[in-house]
């Protein structure tokens, strides 16, 4: 995938995912996600960002395929690693982050749009988790806070999406627009908030997070542990090169 970014003179960070066909994300790219928005505590310049990504899909999810093609267990304990990063290092970013979704969101999608500060969504887009197809799972610690408990468990078990004007209707997702103005939407909010003293917003960003319910690395760490349990026994492989064969439904 390739990941660009830059800073324009409003201090806006614009992170830009571009990985065809899905934009699934590989143990390099979440990597070099955590490594970005673990940057901006340095970065007084920066006052606000922005994470979307161009093509099909905003995220499709982990690279399966790499996973597979990696010796052993390194592909799953390094993915792990990488994911669990990248969403701390959004949820604990030092600035608000704004996540705009462009199609659907699925996987480790769904953790950096649950990680994020305020969701934008393209109309049509969906939000899912297709973890338990995966063999694995992860991220309804992040899914949590975009739909209600039993919606998400309901989701969880049966791999099933919602639609970004039902995230609408639970006010996770703070605006649904036409594809071609969801860019131009993000940057607006984004404003707003850059113009607001730089300060001030950092410790509101800061505030915010020191009050949240649920210790969210914890919470998702804690699902982790079952991803690793379930590769132990098999399961993560078996279903990682089903996916492979294309013996079952692609997720998107």
């Amino acid at each position: 995938m390739t990941i660009t970014y830059e800073i324009d003179d409003n201090g806006v960070l614009e992170v830009l995912m571009d990985n065809p066909p899905v934009n699934a994300l590989g143990i390099s790219d979440t990597e070099q996600i955590a490594t970005i928005f673990e940057s901006v505590t340095k970065n007084l310049d920066i006052k606000v960002a922005i994470l979307t990504a161009v093509g099909k899909g905003f995220c499709a999810g982990v690279d399966i395929k790499e996973i597979e093609d990696l010796p052993a267990n390194e592909g799953i304990l390094r993915i792990n690693k990488s994911c669990y990063d990248a969403f701390a290092s959004i949820y604990e970013c030092a600035v608000p982050v704004i996540i705009a979704v462009n199609d659907f969101c699925l996987g480790s999608g769904v953790g950096l749009a649950g990680a994020a500060d305020i969701v934008l969504a393209a109309k049509g887009a969906q939000f899912g988790l297709p973890e338990v197809d995966n063999g694995a799972l992860g991220a309804l610690t992040h899914l949590a806070r975009l739909v209600p408990q039993q919606r998400a468990r309901q989701m969880l078990y049966t791999c099933e999406t919602a639609a970004a004007e039902e995230l609408k209707d639970y006010g996770s997702v703070y605006e649904v627009v036409p594809p071609e103005k969801l860019l131009t939407h993000a940057r607006e909010i984004a404003f707003k908030i850059a113009s607001k003293p730089s300060t001030t917003i950092r410790a509101a960003k800061e505030s915010a997070n020191g009050i949240e319910l649920v210790n969210i690395r914890n919470s998702y760490r804690f699902e982790q542990g079952f991803t690793y349990e379930l590769n132990l026994a098999g399961e993560g492989e078996k279903a990682r090169q089903a996916f492979i064969d294309g013996n079952r439904n692609a997720q998107y």
